[in-house]
């Protein structure tokens, strides 16, 4: 069974979805037959709250911008590769929010990421790709880790991280869109588009506000 869209039908659904921040959706989910959950978390993030070190540093913050540890554990039967975002549900845009980090291609054997993988040090054939801090510099390369970095007097904002488990190996050439795409249009994908391509997916929400 083919995963790829028709032109016709991604776009349609993506027209229909793009009110919706794509990338903030997510809860762990449960295998089939009482197996244990596919879940994530991040042990640099266990308190609830990022510090210095994984804070933006750019937009008036002074972090240190590494990306915090991702692990993940009881993936689904089939899993052929593992994807990442992290996007900020709170961010006053007109486009549900905000990307600060999407990461694709992660391999199967995976069970996730070491703290600063999101600064250059993927592990292959996982790329990084757009996110909101392109073409600024913070991330230093495009597709890098973005810290969070709320305007100051906000109330705390909420940084959703999505670990999702997927039956494709390469999801650029199963979904049949560019490298390039868009955070939005990897979200579309990662949530809808692929369709029985996405075999789970967990989710957890650290904070911060200055």
């Amino acid at each position: 069974m083919k995963l790829l869209l028709t032109k016709r039908s991604f776009f349609m659904k993506l027209k229909a979805l793009l009110g919706v921040s794509c990338l903030s959706l997510g809860v762990a989910v449960h295998a089939a037959g009482g197996a244990a959950a596919f879940s994530a978390h991040s042990p640099d993030l266990s308190g609830g709250s990022f510090e210095a070190t994984f804070v933006a540093k750019g937009f008036g913050c002074e972090g240190g911008n590494v990306s915090p540890q991702i692990s993940w554990r009881n993936a689904p039967q089939g899993t052929q590769s593992f994807a990442l975002t992290m996007h900020d549900p709170d961010a006053p845009t007109q486009v549900g929010g905000f990307t600060h980090w999407v990461v694709v291609n992660i391999p199967a054997s995976a069970n996730g990421l070491a703290q600063g993988a999101g600064n250059g040090k993927l592990p292959a054939p996982a790329v990084g790709v757009a996110n909101g801090f392109d073409n600024t510099g913070v991330t230093g390369v495009n597709g890098n880790y973005g810290g969070p970095c709320p305007p100051q007097g906000d109330k705390p904002h909420r940084y959703v991280f999505t670990v999702y488990a997927l039956g494709v190996e390469d999801l650029h050439a199963a979904a049949g869109i560019p490298k390039n795409a868009s955070a939005q249009v990897h979200g579309f994908v990662l949530n809808k588009g692929l369709g029985k391509g996405l075999l789970g997916k967990s989710s957890f929400t650290a904070t911060y506000g200055r």
